[in-house]
């Protein structure tokens, strides 16, 4: 016989399978670290990561995953479990909630992340609306600059904005650099309404729901009403994240006492050019084919998914579902 017959034999194809004789997936790539030594040593300090543990800690959330939420549709990737636990220091229980927040606002908010790919915002991102510059801050921190004013309302609701904003988070958090160092805000509100400026108000990431360290949020160009309000609700406001919110008004020597003028356009006083929003804009539009796998396949429905395990504590309801679901988006729209 053939070693071609014997291979046919001996290797049933998978047609010829049963169900429950399929082959399993295969398993995800291995990690590969990408820090260099500084950002080891730096993420060891700040995040409690310790290289010869990492790999365990990354089992221990998959595992939690696994036993706790058996039917959440996540990838379970090593590369990808870590970005939660580098968010939450290495605390399982606070890196496996972040998780679950995470797809629940995912699952919860259809309108911004369904069909989320660039091509899909294209008219946000040639508005301007916002970009990363393209030098970090002497942290490392990358700069995302976002600036309202570009954004009319006749011509797309808000949703659009805040999904070019999650698009932005999305490309940046793939590195693992981003993942150590954080991210600063630059929000410029020049030109900006007051009707328009309480749509966005100071920009924060929803922090339980995404997997980002923000360092910093510096606004400048602000309403006079800003720094009003910023006072009333900055008791509320636990001190760690009071302290990283900058209102410059149109003092740029303000701004330039946290930002350095070597990393800023012009436009805000810089020695770094013009404001290059093209750069960014291409760098997003050749990513489509990750943004198309990962966010526009087919997603189980809510009761599916969120069902009970997934709903916010004290939630036990079907009925509840809507109630909570709102709430969700109610708190996010309040964040930008």
């Amino acid at each position: 016989m053939s070693e071609e017959s014997d291979s046919l034999r001996t290797s049933p194809s998978v047609a010829s399978l049963s169900e429950n004789e399929l082959p399993p997936p295969p398993e995800p790539p291995g990690y590969v670290c990408s820090l260099t030594e500084d950002l080891v040593t730096k993420a060891r300090e700040e995040l409690q990561e310790k290289p010869e543990w990492r790999l365990r800690d990354v089992q221990a959330l998959r595992d939690m995953v696994r036993k706790e939420y058996p039917n959440l549709s996540t990838s379970l990737d090593d590369a990808f479990l870590l970005r939660f636990l580098r968010a939450r220091k290495f605390d399982y229980d606070r890196a496996l909630q972040l998780l679950v927040n995470y797809h629940s606002c995912r699952r919860s908010w259809p309108e911004v992340f369904n069909n989320l790919k660039p091509s899909a915002l294209k008219d946000v991102l040639a508005s301007g609306f916002l970009t990363v510059l393209p030098h970090t801050d002497p942290r490392g921190c990358h700069v995302v600059c976002i600036r309202p004013d570009r954004w009319i309302p006749s011509n797309y609701p808000i949703t659009e904005n805040i999904r070019a904003i999650y698009l932005t988070l999305e490309k940046l958090i793939q590195s693992e650099e981003t993942q150590v160092n954080g991210i600063v805000i630059l929000a410029d509100y020049k030109g900006v309404s007051l009707s328009k400026a309480s749509h966005f108000g100071p920009f924060i990431a929803k922090k339980d729901g995404f997997p980002i360290r923000i360092k910093a949020v510096h606004v400048v160009n602000e309403p006079r009403i800003f720094k009003g309000i910023f006072a009333i609700i900055k008791p509320f406001l636990k001190e760690k994240i009071a302290n990283r919110f900058f209102l410059h008004g149109s003092d740029l020597n303000s701004l330039h006492t946290n930002l350095p003028r070597s990393i800023l356009p012009k436009e805000y006083g810089g020695t770094a050019g013009e404001l290059d929003t093209a750069t960014w804009n291409a760098v997003l539009l050749a990513s489509e084919d990750d943004f198309v796998k990962e966010f526009c396949q087919p997603v189980p429905a809510c009761d599916s998914i969120l069902g009970q395990t997934l709903l916010p504590e004290g939630l036990t309801s079907d009925a509840q579902c809507d109630d909570s679901l709102r709430a969700v988006k109610s708190q996010l729209y309040s964040c930008y």
